[in-house]
């Protein structure tokens, strides 16, 4: 009797998850725990994995469906791999016992490179799929190059490219030359050159489109974003920061520090310190709205954005107000880890009370962030670039940095907003105020 699979818990207040990709067709052989299915949440991408070894019997949703906690999604046969994997081995020995005979050549399918039967134990992605059967190219002969060797689109459109750009070594096993029903032949396919014009390679000015469904987590991140401007009466205020002083300390004990907590020394560390020694100063910007109250917290949980494949993530950094340098540096280089394999649960990206976005990393000199609900505010950081500064009378050049505070004004006032942006600058500026608490 064939094992359901069901959709597993997927965390706090998450009932539903739309299916991203079945990484098994039916018919595959499985082991246990062995993930068949990718699911996409509001937050992050949850493997389905198979409750028992066997075969994949069917799949009772498709790619793109929404699917609830609990529901059930595929059917395994227990205990059926080694059966279904002898079925080949024995249609092969027969086909060598009994070899057939001139007349009795299978006639070619109506699309000899189309991922079907032929390529059952390839897994395509839609937009993959729809590009193996546009282009006519056999998906068993394409290199991937996405993760764990998937086909990705780009590879399909390589393999065209390079088959239109000369002659292929072989003609094609199954070509109808002497099928009486030249109607059916597609025009792309004719033997003729002059006869067609459509398998000419694409002008170098030609315009395409391609129309691709918003991942859940897209979604997600537009409608908070959204309910973030229709909801908090948002405000961005503005300062640099003389990055000398950091800089040089990175320099004097990078080598040190590395070699005693195995971590690099980074700049997130120094900010996230300033932030939560500023948030105890400037208690609002630490804080949120519920309803008719004001949530006022003695603990600092900052979430730092992340870039991962499929969008921005923030994974939660927990009581980085009593947090070493080590211990935060450890804990953002696991989180950048884990985003970039897709792997960050749902408990590490809740439950934020401030968030910290290092948009230099990418090369922007001043942005205006967004603050994540229900938060009150989000401190921006950008790229690192030499400037003239005036400094006791001189004009001298220093490494300089914007920051940009952007907070919900109906909670954070102008001037409390400003002070905690220049209590950051100061403990940026004079990183001893860190170590004596000032």
């Amino acid at each position: 009797m064939p094992t359901d699979v069901k959709v597993p818990a997927l965390g706090e207040s998450i009932t539903e998850a739309t299916l991203g990709q079945w990484l098994k067709a039916p018919g595959d052989a499985i082991a246990a725990d062995e993930p068949i299915a990718s699911l996409e949440t509001d937050k992050v991408a949850v493997e389905v994995n198979a409750p028992v070894a066997g075969t994949l019997a069917e799949q009772l949703v498709r790619e793109g469906d929404t699917v609830e906690v609990g529901a059930i999604i595929a059917r395994v046969t227990e205990g059926a791999a080694t059966s279904a994997a002898s079925a080949p081995a024995k249609e092969a020995a027969d086909a060598a016992t009994n070899p057939p005979g001139p007349a009795e050549t299978p006639l070619p399918k109506e699309d000899e490179h189309a991922p079907t039967e032929e390529h059952a134990d390839l897994t395509l992605s839609p937009a993959v799929r729809r590009a193996v059967l546009e282009h006519h190219v056999d998906p068993s002969k394409i290199h991937g190059t996405g993760k764990d060797g998937r086909i990705t689109k780009d590879d399909v459109l390589a393999a065209a490219q390079a088959r239109e750009g000369g002659a292929p070594a072989t003609a094609p096993v199954h070509e109808p030359e002497a099928r009486p029903q030249p109607q059916k032949v597609e025009p792309a396919r004719a033997a003729a050159p002059a006869a067609a014009p459509a398998s000419a390679p694409a002008f170098a000015g030609e315009r395409t489109e391609e129309r691709v469904k918003m991942s859940r987590l897209r979604q997600t991140i537009a409608t908070r974003l959204k309910e973030a401007q229709n909801t908090a009466a948002l405000l961005t205020t503005f300062n640099d920061v003389d990055m000398s002083a950091v800089m040089e300390a990175r320099s004097k004990y990078k080598d040190l520090f590395e070699k005693k907590h195995g971590i690099r020394l980074g700049f997130m560390g120094f900010f996230v310190k300033a932030c939560a020694l500023a948030a105890r100063d400037i208690p609002a910007v630490n804080a949120s709205i519920e309803g008719d109250e004001i949530v006022y917290r003695d603990y600092f949980d900052v979430s730092i954005a992340v870039s991962a494949p499929k969008g921005l993530v923030v994974p939660v950094v927990r009581n980085a107000h009593a947090m070493s340098f080590a211990d935060i540096e450890k804990q953002i280089a696991e989180y950048g880890k884990k985003a970039k394999e897709g792997t960050l649960t749902i408990d590490e990206m809740t439950g934020g009370t401030f968030t910290i976005s290092n948009g230099g990393v990418f090369g922007s000199l001043l942005s205006t962030p967004i603050i994540n609900p229900p938060q009150s505010a989000v401190l921006g950081m950008h790229r690192i670039e030499e400037r003239p500064v005036a400094k006791d009378g001189q004009v001298v050049i220093r490494p300089m940095m914007y920051l940009a505070l952007s907070y919900d004004h109906r909670l954070v006032d102008g001037r409390e907003a400003v002070t905690f942006l220049v209590r950051v600058k100061e403990a940026i500026e004079d990183p001893t105020r860190l170590l004596i608490d000032l």
